[in-house]
């Protein structure tokens, strides 16, 4: 099975099926986007791959609206990308994803969180080698496309790898080629599903059912956490 199956089933068995948890991060990610490069998407990538991956959450569009206007006002919140490395029950390598306006209480929440499900959190850089960083976009494949040359169109742009499944297409790609990638879609006229950055774990691990039990209960913490944007695990 390749690696598009493996990300379509940890795809299936994220956490955030729940609206009241997913909905104000995709909101966040439309605010930061609006605030750096302005709200209005025809101009702002950025805020337009925000948007499609909002839209792809089934988040209302009065909910998007009212994000750029947040972003775009005088009282806009200034965020700060951080990120959090550490090891969770039975060893699992955890890599935590933030954005605050105040540093202080995430790096407190993000402890205590840690601490009190039998976890710890170890120094910035101790286990990010261990994910590879990818570029990921999702689409469907049409009748008149022909995947072997989509590949060399865009292979020039970045791509890595590039799957099919029941006639949903996935592409991969090194983080550091999102936008070129991007671009490359919107110049072929593909519509996107989904295009997103991934942390994806280069040494996988098997947990059994129990000790993926406990490993969950810190993991549904930091998800609940207003401030993380995105929890990766070296769970296979």
């Amino acid at each position: 099975m390749g690696r598009a199956f493996e990300y379509r089933k940890a795809a299936k068995m994220k956490r955030w099926g729940n609206m009241s948890r997913v909905f104000p991060k995709l909101a966040k990610a439309i605010e930061i986007a609006a605030k750096a490069g302005g709200g209005d998407p025809e101009m702002n990538p950025v805020l337009r791959t925000a948007i499609l991956n909002a839209k792809a959450q089934n988040l209302p569009k009065a909910n998007i609206e009212a994000a750029i206007k947040r972003a775009t006002g005088k009282d806009a919140k200034n965020y700060t990308d951080v990120n959090f490395e550490g090891k969770g029950p039975h060893g699992v390598l955890i890599f935590v994803e933030c954005a605050t306006d105040n540093n202080t209480r995430t790096v407190a929440n993000v402890k205590m969180h840690f601490n009190k499900n039998g976890g710890q959190v170890v120094p910035t850089g101790s286990l990010e080698f261990m994910f590879d960083r990818k570029a990921i976009f999702e689409f469907d494949k049409t009748e008149d496309m022909d995947l072997e040359e989509l590949e060399l169109e865009l292979i020039d742009s970045g791509l890595e790898e590039l799957e099919e499944e029941d006639g949903l297409c996935i592409a991969f790609a090194d983080y550091t080629d999102f936008g070129n990638m991007n671009t490359k879609f919107e110049e072929l006229g593909i519509e996107l599903k989904k295009a997103e950055l991934k942390r994806i774990s280069n040494n996988p691990q098997e947990f059994n059912e129990e000790q993926q039990e406990e490993i969950g209960k810190l993991l549904e913490k930091l998800e609940d956490d207003d401030d993380v944007q995105a929890v990766f695990t070296n769970m296979a």
